[in-house]
Protein backbone atom coordinates (compact mmCIF):
# COMPACT_ATOMS: atom_id res chain seq x y z
CA UNK A 1 0.00 0.00 0.00
CA UNK A 2 1.62 3.60 -0.53
CA UNK A 3 2.31 6.11 2.47
CA UNK A 4 0.32 8.82 3.93
CA UNK A 5 -3.23 6.55 4.10
CA UNK A 6 -3.59 7.09 0.40
CA UNK A 7 -4.22 4.36 -1.83
CA UNK A 8 -3.80 4.04 -6.21
CA UNK A 9 -7.53 3.47 -7.08
CA UNK A 10 -10.51 4.20 -5.18
CA UNK A 11 -13.43 1.86 -6.77
CA UNK A 12 -16.69 3.42 -6.00
CA UNK A 13 -20.17 1.35 -6.10
CA UNK A 14 -23.87 3.22 -6.25
CA UNK A 15 -26.17 0.62 -4.40
CA UNK A 16 -29.88 0.93 -4.24
CA UNK A 17 -32.42 -2.37 -4.32
CA UNK A 18 -29.84 -4.70 -6.07
CA UNK A 19 -29.32 -7.95 -3.00
CA UNK A 20 -29.80 -10.39 -5.80
CA UNK A 21 -27.01 -9.13 -7.73
CA UNK A 22 -24.71 -7.18 -4.91
CA UNK A 23 -22.36 -10.22 -3.45
CA UNK A 24 -20.92 -10.95 -6.97
CA UNK A 25 -20.30 -7.89 -7.41
CA UNK A 26 -18.37 -7.32 -4.16
CA UNK A 27 -16.73 -10.34 -4.02
CA UNK A 28 -15.34 -9.89 -7.98
CA UNK A 29 -13.48 -6.18 -6.66
CA UNK A 30 -12.13 -8.13 -3.42
CA UNK A 31 -10.58 -11.50 -5.81
CA UNK A 32 -8.46 -8.72 -7.97
CA UNK A 33 -5.34 -9.57 -9.15
CA UNK A 34 -4.49 -5.60 -8.43
CA UNK A 35 -4.69 -4.80 -4.66
CA UNK A 36 -3.22 -1.54 -4.08
CA UNK A 37 -7.36 -0.18 -4.26
CA UNK A 38 -10.00 0.39 -1.50
CA UNK A 39 -13.70 -0.38 -2.23
CA UNK A 40 -16.40 2.46 -1.38
CA UNK A 41 -19.59 1.04 -0.77
CA UNK A 42 -22.05 3.50 -1.21
CA UNK A 43 -25.83 2.27 0.47
CA UNK A 44 -28.06 5.34 -1.11
CA UNK A 45 -30.56 4.68 1.22
CA UNK A 46 -31.45 1.15 -0.17
CA UNK A 47 -34.69 -0.24 1.07
CA UNK A 48 -33.64 -3.92 1.31
CA UNK A 49 -30.86 -6.03 2.38
CA UNK A 50 -28.19 -3.95 0.82
CA UNK A 51 -26.53 -2.65 4.04
CA UNK A 52 -26.45 -5.42 5.79
CA UNK A 53 -24.40 -7.04 3.28
CA UNK A 54 -22.13 -3.87 2.74
CA UNK A 55 -21.65 -3.71 6.64
CA UNK A 56 -21.29 -7.83 6.78
CA UNK A 57 -18.31 -7.52 3.95
CA UNK A 58 -16.88 -4.33 5.61
CA UNK A 59 -16.30 -6.28 8.73
CA UNK A 60 -14.61 -9.19 6.63
CA UNK A 61 -12.14 -6.71 4.67
CA UNK A 62 -10.47 -4.00 5.81
CA UNK A 63 -10.55 -2.38 2.20
CA UNK A 64 -13.66 -1.73 2.20
CA UNK A 65 -15.20 1.77 3.18
CA UNK A 66 -19.34 1.72 3.59
CA UNK A 67 -21.34 5.16 3.25
CA UNK A 68 -25.05 5.12 4.61
CA UNK A 69 -26.87 7.84 3.17
CA UNK A 70 -30.69 8.51 2.59
CA UNK A 71 -31.68 8.08 -0.78
CA UNK A 72 -30.75 10.87 -3.22
CA UNK A 73 -30.47 8.67 -6.59
CA UNK A 74 -27.65 7.74 -8.53
CA UNK A 75 -25.60 11.03 -8.90
CA UNK A 76 -25.75 11.74 -5.33
CA UNK A 77 -24.51 8.21 -4.59
CA UNK A 78 -21.48 9.05 -7.03
CA UNK A 79 -20.45 12.38 -5.48
CA UNK A 80 -21.00 11.16 -1.82
CA UNK A 81 -18.39 8.28 -3.09
CA UNK A 82 -15.99 11.16 -4.71
CA UNK A 83 -16.19 12.53 -1.13
CA UNK A 84 -14.71 9.89 0.73
CA UNK A 85 -12.25 8.75 -2.12
CA UNK A 86 -8.31 8.54 -1.03
CA UNK A 87 -7.32 7.64 -4.51
CA UNK A 88 -5.45 8.55 -7.26
CA UNK A 89 -7.72 7.25 -9.90
CA UNK A 90 -11.71 6.84 -9.58
CA UNK A 91 -13.16 3.68 -11.23
CA UNK A 92 -17.33 3.29 -10.63
CA UNK A 93 -18.89 0.09 -10.91
CA UNK A 94 -22.15 -0.57 -10.56
CA UNK A 95 -23.56 -2.94 -8.09
CA UNK A 96 -25.54 -5.27 -9.93
CA UNK A 97 -22.63 -5.98 -12.86
CA UNK A 98 -19.13 -7.47 -11.69
CA UNK A 99 -15.98 -7.35 -13.22
CA UNK A 100 -12.80 -9.32 -14.36
CA UNK A 101 -10.01 -10.51 -11.77
CA UNK A 102 -7.82 -8.15 -14.03
CA UNK A 103 -10.02 -5.34 -14.57
CA UNK A 104 -7.99 -2.59 -12.29
CA UNK A 105 -4.99 -4.37 -13.12
CA UNK A 106 -5.32 -3.62 -16.66
CA UNK A 107 -7.24 0.01 -16.15
CA UNK A 108 -4.06 0.96 -14.27
CA UNK A 109 -1.25 0.09 -16.69
CA UNK A 110 -3.18 1.71 -19.44
CA UNK A 111 -3.31 4.69 -17.61
CA UNK A 112 -0.05 4.72 -16.43
CA UNK A 113 1.86 3.58 -19.42
CA UNK A 114 0.14 6.34 -21.65
CA UNK A 115 0.14 9.05 -18.92
CA UNK A 116 -3.92 9.47 -19.16
CA UNK A 117 -6.14 11.29 -17.98
CA UNK A 118 -9.02 9.07 -19.30
CA UNK A 119 -9.23 5.16 -20.32
CA UNK A 120 -12.08 3.52 -21.75
CA UNK A 121 -12.09 -0.27 -22.33
CA UNK A 122 -14.50 -3.06 -23.81
CA UNK A 123 -17.10 -4.67 -22.10
CA UNK A 124 -19.36 -7.80 -21.61
CA UNK A 125 -23.22 -7.65 -21.92
CA UNK A 126 -24.87 -10.26 -20.01
CA UNK A 127 -28.33 -10.98 -21.20
CA UNK A 128 -30.63 -14.18 -19.74
CA UNK A 129 -27.24 -15.49 -19.96
CA UNK A 130 -25.94 -14.99 -23.15
CA UNK A 131 -22.55 -13.40 -23.06
CA UNK A 132 -21.75 -10.87 -25.90
CA UNK A 133 -18.57 -8.46 -26.20
CA UNK A 134 -18.62 -5.05 -27.18
CA UNK A 135 -15.85 -3.29 -28.09
CA UNK A 136 -14.69 0.71 -28.87
CA UNK A 137 -13.58 1.01 -32.54
CA UNK A 138 -11.09 3.85 -32.20
CA UNK A 139 -8.46 2.30 -30.16
CA UNK A 140 -5.23 4.13 -29.53
CA UNK A 141 -3.47 6.68 -27.39
CA UNK A 142 -4.60 10.19 -27.90
CA UNK A 143 -2.75 13.39 -27.32
CA UNK A 144 -4.74 17.10 -26.88
CA UNK A 145 -4.52 17.97 -30.25
CA UNK A 146 -6.10 14.57 -31.17
CA UNK A 147 -8.82 15.04 -28.73
CA UNK A 148 -9.66 18.42 -29.85
CA UNK A 149 -9.58 17.84 -33.24
CA UNK A 150 -11.21 14.30 -34.06
CA UNK A 151 -12.29 12.98 -30.58
CA UNK A 152 -14.24 15.51 -29.57
CA UNK A 153 -16.32 16.40 -32.61
CA UNK A 154 -17.44 13.13 -32.58
CA UNK A 155 -17.96 12.11 -29.42
CA UNK A 156 -21.55 12.12 -28.99
CA UNK A 157 -22.29 11.58 -32.40
CA UNK A 158 -19.83 9.94 -34.84
CA UNK A 159 -21.52 10.92 -37.93
CA UNK A 160 -24.14 7.77 -37.89
CA UNK A 161 -27.16 8.25 -36.72
CA UNK A 162 -26.92 8.13 -33.51
CA UNK A 163 -23.40 6.81 -32.77
CA UNK A 164 -21.03 7.56 -30.13
CA UNK A 165 -17.65 8.26 -31.08
CA UNK A 166 -17.07 7.81 -26.88
CA UNK A 167 -19.53 5.54 -25.00
CA UNK A 168 -21.56 7.61 -22.40
CA UNK A 169 -20.87 4.73 -19.61
CA UNK A 170 -18.58 5.58 -16.55
CA UNK A 171 -18.35 1.93 -15.61
CA UNK A 172 -15.74 0.96 -18.31
CA UNK A 173 -13.76 3.52 -17.45
CA UNK A 174 -11.19 4.83 -15.06
CA UNK A 175 -10.72 8.90 -14.48
CA UNK A 176 -7.89 10.75 -12.46
CA UNK A 177 -9.46 11.99 -8.99
CA UNK A 178 -8.34 15.70 -9.37
CA UNK A 179 -10.50 16.06 -12.69
CA UNK A 180 -13.35 14.12 -11.58
CA UNK A 181 -13.48 16.84 -8.79
CA UNK A 182 -13.91 19.38 -11.04
CA UNK A 183 -16.57 18.52 -13.10
CA UNK A 184 -18.84 15.98 -11.26
CA UNK A 185 -20.33 18.06 -8.44
CA UNK A 186 -21.50 20.65 -11.50
CA UNK A 187 -23.70 17.66 -12.67
CA UNK A 188 -27.57 18.68 -11.50
CA UNK A 189 -28.75 15.91 -9.03
CA UNK A 190 -32.00 16.48 -11.32
CA UNK A 191 -30.31 15.05 -14.19
CA UNK A 192 -31.44 11.35 -14.08
CA UNK A 193 -31.35 10.20 -17.33
CA UNK A 194 -28.05 10.04 -18.77
CA UNK A 195 -26.24 11.11 -16.01
CA UNK A 196 -23.50 9.21 -17.35
CA UNK A 197 -23.32 11.00 -20.29
CA UNK A 198 -23.30 14.42 -18.03
CA UNK A 199 -20.03 13.17 -16.33
CA UNK A 200 -18.24 11.13 -19.19
CA UNK A 201 -18.00 14.28 -21.97
CA UNK A 202 -17.93 16.87 -19.44
CA UNK A 203 -14.76 14.80 -18.33
CA UNK A 204 -13.55 14.64 -22.15
CA UNK A 205 -14.20 18.19 -22.24
CA UNK A 206 -10.94 19.19 -19.65
CA UNK A 207 -8.77 16.11 -20.76
CA UNK A 208 -5.42 16.29 -22.27
CA UNK A 209 -4.74 12.47 -23.08
CA UNK A 210 -7.15 9.48 -23.75
CA UNK A 211 -6.56 6.08 -23.95
CA UNK A 212 -8.97 3.27 -25.59
CA UNK A 213 -8.21 -0.35 -25.43
CA UNK A 214 -10.37 -3.08 -26.67
CA UNK A 215 -9.54 -5.48 -24.00
CA UNK A 216 -12.69 -6.27 -21.88
CA UNK A 217 -12.28 -6.76 -18.53
CA UNK A 218 -16.47 -5.40 -17.54
CA UNK A 219 -19.62 -7.68 -16.82
CA UNK A 220 -22.59 -5.50 -17.87
CA UNK A 221 -25.73 -7.26 -16.87
CA UNK A 222 -28.51 -6.07 -18.77
CA UNK A 223 -31.73 -6.92 -16.75
CA UNK A 224 -35.41 -7.46 -17.50
CA UNK A 225 -36.31 -5.47 -14.50
CA UNK A 226 -33.94 -2.32 -14.97
CA UNK A 227 -36.19 -1.26 -18.59
CA UNK A 228 -38.54 1.73 -17.72
CA UNK A 229 -41.44 0.40 -20.01
CA UNK A 230 -43.47 3.71 -20.15
CA UNK A 231 -43.18 6.93 -19.98
CA UNK A 232 -45.97 8.34 -16.87
CA UNK A 233 -45.07 12.09 -17.45
CA UNK A 234 -43.51 12.90 -20.70
CA UNK A 235 -42.98 16.43 -19.73
CA UNK A 236 -40.78 15.35 -17.13
CA UNK A 237 -39.01 13.30 -19.38
CA UNK A 238 -38.59 16.25 -21.51
CA UNK A 239 -37.34 18.48 -18.54
CA UNK A 240 -34.64 16.08 -17.38
CA UNK A 241 -33.04 15.85 -21.30
CA UNK A 242 -33.02 19.33 -21.51
CA UNK A 243 -30.95 19.54 -18.25
CA UNK A 244 -28.73 16.57 -19.64
CA UNK A 245 -28.41 18.76 -22.95
CA UNK A 246 -27.91 21.94 -21.85
CA UNK A 247 -25.30 20.53 -19.35
CA UNK A 248 -23.31 19.67 -22.12
CA UNK A 249 -23.92 22.59 -24.31
CA UNK A 250 -22.07 24.47 -21.63
CA UNK A 251 -19.49 22.30 -21.02
CA UNK A 252 -18.71 21.60 -24.55
CA UNK A 253 -19.07 25.14 -25.80
CA UNK A 254 -15.40 25.44 -24.56
CA UNK A 255 -13.88 23.00 -26.46
CA UNK A 256 -16.11 22.76 -29.79
CA UNK A 257 -17.58 25.12 -32.41
CA UNK A 258 -21.30 26.19 -32.06
CA UNK A 259 -22.30 24.29 -35.06
CA UNK A 260 -20.49 20.77 -34.49
CA UNK A 261 -22.08 21.19 -31.13
CA UNK A 262 -25.31 21.63 -31.86
CA UNK A 263 -25.55 19.18 -34.43
CA UNK A 264 -24.19 16.80 -31.88
CA UNK A 265 -26.50 17.52 -29.13
CA UNK A 266 -29.54 18.24 -31.42
CA UNK A 267 -28.94 14.18 -32.36
CA UNK A 268 -28.30 13.25 -29.54
CA UNK A 269 -31.46 14.64 -28.07
CA UNK A 270 -33.53 13.48 -30.88
CA UNK A 271 -32.49 9.82 -30.52
CA UNK A 272 -33.05 9.88 -26.52
CA UNK A 273 -36.80 11.16 -27.11
CA UNK A 274 -37.08 8.45 -29.67
CA UNK A 275 -36.29 5.12 -27.91
CA UNK A 276 -38.10 6.75 -24.78
CA UNK A 277 -41.17 7.80 -26.12
CA UNK A 278 -41.31 4.55 -28.70
CA UNK A 279 -40.92 6.28 -31.78
CA UNK A 280 -44.15 7.53 -32.33
CA UNK A 281 -44.59 11.19 -30.52
CA UNK A 282 -47.71 11.28 -29.13
CA UNK A 283 -49.55 14.84 -27.33
CA UNK A 284 -51.07 14.21 -23.82
CA UNK A 285 -54.33 13.28 -25.42
CA UNK A 286 -52.27 9.92 -27.02
CA UNK A 287 -53.07 11.86 -30.59
CA UNK A 288 -49.78 11.53 -33.07
CA UNK A 289 -47.62 14.61 -33.64
CA UNK A 290 -45.10 12.95 -35.24
CA UNK A 291 -43.69 9.53 -36.92
CA UNK A 292 -40.34 8.81 -37.63
CA UNK A 293 -40.55 5.62 -39.13
CA UNK A 294 -40.41 6.56 -43.00
CA UNK A 295 -43.05 5.51 -45.07
CA UNK A 296 -45.25 3.61 -42.20
CA UNK A 297 -48.64 4.99 -42.20
CA UNK A 298 -51.54 4.14 -40.09
CA UNK A 299 -52.66 0.79 -39.84
CA UNK A 300 -49.91 -0.58 -41.85
CA UNK A 301 -48.98 -4.50 -40.36
CA UNK A 302 -45.24 -3.97 -38.34
CA UNK A 303 -42.87 -6.49 -37.07
CA UNK A 304 -41.17 -5.29 -34.48
CA UNK A 305 -37.41 -6.40 -33.78
CA UNK A 306 -35.66 -6.15 -30.76
CA UNK A 307 -37.76 -6.61 -26.77
CA UNK A 308 -35.04 -4.17 -25.14
CA UNK A 309 -35.62 -0.65 -24.53
CA UNK A 310 -36.73 0.93 -27.47
CA UNK A 311 -39.05 -2.41 -28.53
CA UNK A 312 -40.98 -2.11 -25.43
CA UNK A 313 -41.36 1.54 -26.02
CA UNK A 314 -42.30 0.81 -29.37
CA UNK A 315 -45.19 -1.36 -28.38
CA UNK A 316 -46.29 0.65 -25.20
CA UNK A 317 -46.90 3.58 -27.37
CA UNK A 318 -48.16 2.31 -30.27
CA UNK A 319 -51.15 0.16 -27.09
CA UNK A 320 -51.68 4.19 -26.59
CA UNK A 321 -51.82 5.65 -30.28
CA UNK A 322 -52.94 2.57 -32.34
CA UNK A 323 -51.23 3.64 -34.93
CA UNK A 324 -49.63 0.57 -36.98
CA UNK A 325 -50.69 -2.93 -36.37
CA UNK A 326 -48.07 -4.61 -34.47
CA UNK A 327 -48.32 -8.67 -36.47
CA UNK A 328 -45.17 -9.88 -34.76
CA UNK A 329 -42.52 -9.08 -32.10
CA UNK A 330 -39.63 -10.94 -32.57
CA UNK A 331 -35.70 -10.82 -30.94
CA UNK A 332 -32.46 -12.75 -31.09
CA UNK A 333 -32.35 -12.43 -27.34
CA UNK A 334 -35.64 -14.36 -27.25
CA UNK A 335 -37.65 -14.86 -23.58
CA UNK A 336 -40.67 -14.49 -22.94
CA UNK A 337 -42.18 -11.31 -22.28
CA UNK A 338 -45.47 -9.90 -22.91
CA UNK A 339 -46.77 -6.09 -23.61
CA UNK A 340 -50.71 -6.30 -24.44
CA UNK A 341 -52.00 -8.95 -27.12
CA UNK A 342 -47.93 -9.14 -28.27
CA UNK A 343 -45.17 -11.71 -26.41
CA UNK A 344 -41.91 -11.98 -27.80
CA UNK A 345 -40.84 -14.87 -30.94
CA UNK A 346 -37.71 -16.10 -32.12
CA UNK A 347 -36.40 -14.29 -35.26
CA UNK A 348 -37.43 -17.57 -37.10
CA UNK A 349 -41.00 -16.95 -36.19
CA UNK A 350 -41.62 -14.28 -38.90
CA UNK A 351 -41.77 -14.63 -43.29
CA UNK A 352 -42.47 -11.83 -45.42
CA UNK A 353 -45.92 -12.17 -46.43
CA UNK A 354 -46.94 -11.44 -42.44
CA UNK A 355 -45.97 -7.73 -42.37
CA UNK A 356 -45.63 -4.48 -44.51
CA UNK A 357 -42.80 -2.71 -42.81
CA UNK A 358 -39.78 -4.44 -40.06
CA UNK A 359 -38.62 -2.18 -37.32
CA UNK A 360 -35.50 -2.34 -35.91
CA UNK A 361 -35.74 -1.18 -32.64
CA UNK A 362 -31.98 0.19 -32.12
CA UNK A 363 -30.46 3.44 -32.61
CA UNK A 364 -27.46 2.00 -33.24
CA UNK A 365 -26.51 2.03 -36.86
CA UNK A 366 -23.67 -0.61 -36.06
CA UNK A 367 -26.26 -3.22 -34.20
CA UNK A 368 -28.79 -1.96 -37.16
CA UNK A 369 -26.55 -3.19 -40.09
CA UNK A 370 -26.02 -6.52 -38.11
CA UNK A 371 -29.03 -7.26 -37.46
CA UNK A 372 -30.55 -6.50 -41.11
CA UNK A 373 -27.27 -8.34 -42.10
CA UNK A 374 -28.97 -11.63 -40.09
CA UNK A 375 -32.50 -10.72 -41.05
CA UNK A 376 -31.60 -10.87 -44.53
CA UNK A 377 -30.05 -14.52 -44.03
CA UNK A 378 -33.36 -15.36 -42.68
CA UNK A 379 -34.96 -14.76 -46.39
CA UNK A 380 -36.61 -10.96 -45.16
CA UNK A 381 -37.25 -8.40 -48.21
CA UNK A 382 -34.67 -5.35 -46.82
CA UNK A 383 -36.53 -3.50 -48.58
CA UNK A 384 -39.32 -3.56 -45.78
CA UNK A 385 -36.50 -2.78 -43.41
CA UNK A 386 -37.52 0.93 -42.15
CA UNK A 387 -35.59 3.60 -41.77
CA UNK A 388 -35.74 6.35 -39.01
CA UNK A 389 -36.09 10.28 -40.51
CA UNK A 390 -32.71 11.35 -39.83
CA UNK A 391 -33.18 15.02 -42.07
CA UNK A 392 -32.06 17.79 -39.96
CA UNK A 393 -34.62 20.48 -40.31
CA UNK A 394 -37.28 17.96 -39.64
CA UNK A 395 -35.81 17.51 -36.22
CA UNK A 396 -35.00 20.72 -34.72
CA UNK A 397 -39.06 21.62 -36.23
CA UNK A 398 -40.25 18.34 -33.79
CA UNK A 399 -37.27 19.75 -31.06
CA UNK A 400 -38.77 23.26 -31.21
CA UNK A 401 -42.83 21.83 -31.41
CA UNK A 402 -42.13 19.81 -28.42
CA UNK A 403 -40.91 22.71 -26.68
CA UNK A 404 -37.08 22.68 -26.35
CA UNK A 405 -35.27 26.33 -27.45
CA UNK A 406 -31.68 26.94 -28.72
CA UNK A 407 -29.91 25.44 -25.81
CA UNK A 408 -31.61 22.31 -25.67
CA UNK A 409 -33.73 23.44 -22.76
CA UNK A 410 -37.27 22.30 -22.24
CA UNK A 411 -39.74 25.30 -21.92
CA UNK A 412 -42.90 24.07 -21.24
CA UNK A 413 -44.29 22.85 -18.19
Amino acid sequence: MSQLNTVEISVIVPIFRIEKYLPQCIDSLLDQSYSDFELILVDDGSPDNCPEICDDYAKKDARIKVIHKENGGLLSARKAGLDNAKGKYIAYVDGDDWVDKFYLDILHKLAVANDSDLVVTGHFREFDGKIETIKPKSAGSYDLEELQSSILPNAIYNGRFCEHGVSTYVWNKLFKKSLLSQVLYDVPNDIIMGEDAAITYAYLAISKSLTVSKIPTYYYRQRHDSIVKSIENPQMEYYRLGLLMSFLKSKLGKVLDAENLNKQITYYLYSQILVRSGGLILDKDSNLIFNPFLNVGPKSRVVVYSSGSFGQHILSTNTKANFFEVVKWIDLDYHPLSIGENHVRPISAVSNSDFDYLIIATINPTNHDEIKEELGLMGIDENKIVKINTNIADIKQILMDLGFNDQFEFQKN
